[in-house]
């Protein structure tokens, strides 16, 4: 079974510079009413994904990563450690909001980890095949006539 990206997050120097930068930039709703200031991110979309922006502490470099949901963070963590990963945040648990970890992969891209269910909520809709009347002729809505 897969595991789906779920959440993206932009690590910045001054997070509530940034907030406002992609907020005007791609139209975003930035929640930071929190005791953390972490911006949450909503893109009015149903499509995508959502994420946040937060601040990194001084002296950090900024940063860019991606979360993907599993039902069992410290297995995948153990896993990509491994295989040559690196872990840069062990297993956290934020109570009440979320569990997570982060690893740096073998060339260094850093990538996040996020405890949730691994299946679909909801199943995929199935298309139905269209229905769509077959063209007897070059003309719209004529019927070519055989002579």
């Amino acid at each position: 079974m897969g595991a789906a990206v779920t959440h993206f997050e932009i690590n910045a120097r001054d997070g509530k510079k940034m907030q406002e930068f992609y907020s005007a930039l791609f139209g975003w709703k930035i929640d930071a009413n929190n005791p953390i200031n972490y911006g949450l991110v909503n893109t009015g979309l149903k499509m995508g994904i959502q994420g946040g922006i937060g601040q990194i502490e001084a002296g950090k470099q900024p940063f860019v990563i991606f979360y993907v949901q599993v039902e069992k963070p410290q297995e995948y963590l153990d896993k990509a450690v491994s295989m040559g990963a690196t872990v840069v945040l062990p297993i956290t648990v934020v109570p009440n909001m979320v569990t997570y970890g982060i690893f740096s992969d073998p060339e260094g891209n850093m990538v996040g980890i996020v405890e949730g269910p691994q299946k679909d909520l909801k199943p995929a809709k199935a298309k139905k095949p269209s229905a769509r009347k077959k063209r007897t002729s070059g003309r719209r809505g004529k019927k070519s006539r055989r002579r």
